[in-house]
C-alpha cells in the first residue's frame, strides 16, 4: 500500500489507516473475536496506523486493542489516541487529566509509548484552555518519551484554524471534510503546509451517509441531505458500483492527505476497503456523483460550541 510521509514527522502512514472506533460499539454491537480478527487482518494487509481514543466505547476501544497489540511487534505499527472527551458530556482538558489519561491509555494498550496522542472534540471547550494548559502539558509527555508526537481532533474548521495560529502541533486529524459530499478541509491544507503540520483524514463515508448502510440514530443529516445521498448511492448501484467504494478511493487519493481513517469490526469489510485501495477511481462515475451530490456540497452541522464553529450555509 502506498505510503506518505506524515508533515515534519519521522512517519510513513499507510494511505488508509485501521480506525478502532467500530471496537467500543460505536456503530453496533460486535463480536470480540470479529473485532480482534478485524485488527490483524488490518496489519496483516498493510495498514500500518491504528487510530483510537478512550472516548470510543467509554475506554472499551483502548482495552480491546490491548487484548491483541501485545501478541504484535511495536515497531511493525504506529499507534495513535486521543485525550479530553471521555464520554458524552465529560470533557477534561486539565494538565492534571493529560498526564493521567496518557497512562491509563498505555496501561490499557499494553504499549510503552504512543506515537501520536491528539486532544479530542475540544470544540465543546473554550479555545484558550486548549492552547494554554493542554497542549503544553501534552508536550511534557513528549519529553518523558511516553508519546512522539501531538495534535488536535474535532470536527469544525474554525476550531483547526485557531489552534494552528496560536500553539505549535505536529499533525491534526479531520473527519467528514474531506468525502465526496464535503472538500471543506481543503482550506486547512495551505495552513499546515506552511507550519510543517501533517494532516490525517477520517470518515471517508461521513458516518455511513456515503454508503448503502442504515444511519446510526445519533447521525445529524437532515431529510434532504439524506435523500440526496441516497440518490447518489443509487446512481452509483445502477453502474455497478458500491458508493462506499467510490467514497473511501476519492479520500485517499489527494496526497496532501497523508492517511484516510477508517475503521469496522467486520474483518471481511476490512479486507473489501484494502482492495479497493488497490483498484482504479471510476473518474466518469465520479463526476456524476458529483454532480448529483451538488446541491448538499459542503453541507456541515454545528458541533460542540457555537462559537467554536463556523456561520452555516443558508
Amino acid at each position: 500500500m502506498e505510503k506518505r510521509t506524515l508533515g515534519k514527522t519521522d512517519m510513513d502512514l499507510t494511505v488508509l489507516s485501521f480506525g478502532a472506533s467500530s471496537l467500543g460499539a460505536e456503530f453496533r454491537n460486535i463480536d470480540l473475536e470479529e473485532a480482534f480478527r478485524s485488527v490483524r487482518i488490518a496489519l496483516d494487509l498493510g495498514m500500518n496506523f491504528i487510530d483510537t481514543s478512550p472516548f470510543y466505547g467509554r475506554g472499551m476501544s483502548e482495552m480491546l486493542l490491548g487484548r491483541v497489540l501485545p501478541d504484535i511487534p511495536r515497531d511493525s505499527y504506529y499507534l495513535g489516541t486521543k485525550l479530553g472527551r471521555y464520554a458524552g458530556q465529560h470533557f477534561d482538558f486539565s494538565a492534571r487529566r493529560v498526564a493521567e489519561s496518557v497512562d491509563i491509555s498505555l496501561e490499557r494498550m499494553k504499549v510503552n509509548y504512543l506515537d501520536i496522542v491528539l486532544c479530542h472534540d475540544l470544540e465543546f471547550v473554550e479555545m484558550s484552555q486548549i492552547v494554554e494548559e493542554t497542549l503544553p502539558a501534552l508536550r511534557k509527555q513528549v519529553e518523558k518519551g511516553k508519546v512522539r508526537y501531538i495534535g488536535v481532533s474535532g470536527y469544525p474548521m474554525k476550531m483547526f484554524k485557531y489552534v494552528l495560529e496560536h500553539a505549535d502541533i505536529d499533525v491534526i486529524l479531520t473527519y467528514n471534510h474531506y468525502t465526496l459530499q464535503n472538500d471543506m478541509a481543503l482550506e486547512l491544507l495551505p495552513i499546515c503546509e506552511a507550519k510543517g503540520v501533517g494532516v490525517m483524514n477520517a470518515a471517508p463515508f461521513s458516518a455511513r451517509l456515503l454508503t448503502k448502510a442504515i444511519l446510526p440514530p445519533w447521525h445529524k443529516a437532515t431529510p434532504q441531505v439524506r435523500e440526496i445521498a441516497k440518490q447518489a448511492a443509487d446512481h452509483c448501484a445502477s453502474r455497478g458500483v458500491d458508493i462506499a467504494q467510490l467514497a473511501l478511493q476519492f479520500s485517499i487519493a489527494h496526497p496532501s492527505f497523508t492517511t484516510c481513517v477508517t475503521g469496522s469490526a467486520n474483518p471481511d469489510r476490512v479486507a473489501e476497503w484494502v482492495k479497493w485501495t488497490g483498484e482504479p477511481m471510476d473518474e466518469q462515475l465520479l463526476a456524476e456523483t458529483s454532480e448529483i451530490l451538488k446541491p448538499i456540497h459542503n453541507w456541515f452541522y454545528i458541533e460542540g460550541r457555537p462559537e467554536n464553529n463556523d456561520e452555516p450555509v443558508a
